[in-house]
C-alpha cells in the first residue's frame, strides 16, 4: 500500500480538525526550521485527553487557552510521547491550567529531569566533551559551551509526578482501547498509541511521513547502537499495524501506507551507512569530518548538534557490525576507517 495523505489541508491556529470520530488534530508553531508540531485531542466521555503539549511560547499558550475555552468538558489526562521540548515543554503549565494528570513512560519522565538538571551524563558540558572526542573544531565547541543547556530554556518547568505507562499497557479513552507501543533510538522510551478499533496510530516522532527522525547517540551512552534500536522497534511497531492504519505523526500530515514508509526509512538509513563507509575508505576520519558525507549541506549550530549525534549513531552501528574500524589517538580523538583498504563493500 503506497503512502497517501487523506487530508489536503492543515489546521489553522486554534482549530480542532477532526481526523476520526472524537479525535482532533491541533497544529502549533515551532521556532525552528521544522516549523510546526502536531498535537492530538481525544474526547474521553465527558472530558478530554491531550497527547503532547507544544513548545513553551506565549503564542502557543494563548492558542491553548483559546482551545480550552472551546471544550465542553474538563481535560482529565495529558499523555506525553517523549521528553523533547515540543512534546513536554508545556506539560507543567497545561497541568496547572487544566488539573489533568500526566501519563508517560518512566524513561522519558526521568530523562527529562536528568537533562533539565544536567546530571548523569546529560547537559552541555558532557555534550561538548563528546563532540571534542569526535573531532569537532574548537570554535564550534566554544559555541556549544557558550550556548549552555538549551533544554532548561525550552522547558520552563517539569512536573514532579506522573502515571507510568509501559509497553503492553492500554488506555481506555472514550470506550476505545489505545495500546501503548514503546520505541527506542529517537528517545529513551518513546511512547506511541495504537487504537485497533479505529485503525489509528499516534506515532509521535517514531514515524514521520516526509523527514527521517533524528537518531542520536548521547554522551551518557557513548557506545549505544541507537540506529539498531530505532530500526528494530520501528519494524516491530509496523508489524502490529494494519496496512490501512491512519498514522498521526508529530510533524507533517496524517498518512496511510505505514509499511511503505517504514521500508523507505530502512532503505534511507542503509544508503546513509554505505555513504559513510565510502567516505571512510581512505585515511581515518572523525565524525565531525563526515557530516558532509551524511548530510551534504551547510549546518547551523542547532543543526550541528543533531547532526553530530546522528553521525555518531551511524558510525557506532557500522563499527559494531565490523563494517568500520574505530581508532582513538593519544589526544583522545576518535576516528573511523574501512577495514577493506580498497573501500566499502556494502
Amino acid at each position: 500500500m503506497s503512502i497517501k495523505y487523506p487530508f489536503s489541508e492543515t489546521p489553522a491556529a486554534g482549530e480542532l480538525f477532526a481526523v476520526a470520530k472524537d479525535v482532533f488534530w491541533l497544529r502549533m508553531p515551532l521556532p525552528f526550521q521544522l516549523d510546526h508540531v502536531n498535537l492530538w485531542l481525544l474526547r474521553d466521555g465527558e472530558g478530554w485527553c491531550i497527547v503532547d503539549t507544544g513548545f513553551p511560547d506565549d503564542d502557543v499558550r494563548a492558542t491553548w487557552q483559546q482551545i480550552l475555552r472551546k471544550l465542553d468538558g474538563p481535560v482529565t489526562r495529558l499523555v506525553v510521547t517523549h521528553f523533547h521540548p515540543d512534546h513536554l515543554g508545556l506539560a507543567d503549565w497545561l497541568l496547572a491550567e487544566t488539573g489533568a494528570s500526566l501519563w508517560m513512560s518512566s524513561g522519558e519522565f526521568l530523562t527529562a529531569h536528568a537533562v533539565w538538571h544536567e546530571v548523569g551524563g546529560h547537559g552541555a558540558r558532557f555534550m561538548v566533551e563528546q563532540f571534542r572526542q569526535h573531532g569537532l573544531a574548537q570554535d564550534k565547541l566554544d559555541k556549544f559551551a557558550q550556548r549552555g543547556s538549551g533544554y532548561r530554556k525550552a522547558v520552563p518547568g517539569l512536573p514532579t509526578h506522573y502515571q507510568r505507562l509501559k509497553a503492553g499497557d492500554s488506555l481506555m479513552i472514550n470506550g476505545q482501547r489505545w495500546d501503548v507501543l514503546i520505541g527506542y533510538g529517537h528517545a529513551p522510551e518513546h511512547l506511541a498509541l495504537h487504537c485497533p478499533g479505529q485503525k489509528l496510530f499516534i506515532s509521535g516522532d517514531m514515524l514521520l511521513p516526509r523527514i527521517s527522525t533524528n537518531i542520536s547517540v548521547f554522551a551518557a551512552t557513548p557506545e549505544a547502537d541507537a540506529l539498531a534500536w530505532y530500526l528494530a522497534s520501528l519494524t516491530e511497531m509496523a508489524e502490529q499495524l494494519p496496512a490501512d492504519t491512519l498514522v498521526l505523526p508529530s510533524h507533517g500530515r496524517p498518512f496511510t501506507g505505514v509499511h511503505a514508509r517504514v521500508a523507505e526509512l530502512v532503505a534511507h538509513h542503509a544508503e546513509r551507512l554505505c555513504a559513510l563507509e565510502k567516505a571512510c575508505a581512505g585515511a581515518p576520519l572523525p565524525a565531525a569530518d563526515l557530516l558532509d558525507a551524511l548530510f551534504g549541506r551547510t549546518l547551523d549550530t542547532h543543526q550541528t548538534m543533531f547532526a553530530m549525534g546522528e553521525a555518531i549513531a551511524h558510525l557506532n552501528h557500522l563499527t559494531q557490525r565490523g563494517r568500520l574500524l574505530r581508532h582513538t589517538d593519544a589526544a583522545g580523538i576518535i576516528r573511523y576507517s574501512c577495514p577493506n583498504p580498497s573501500g566499502a563493500t556494502h
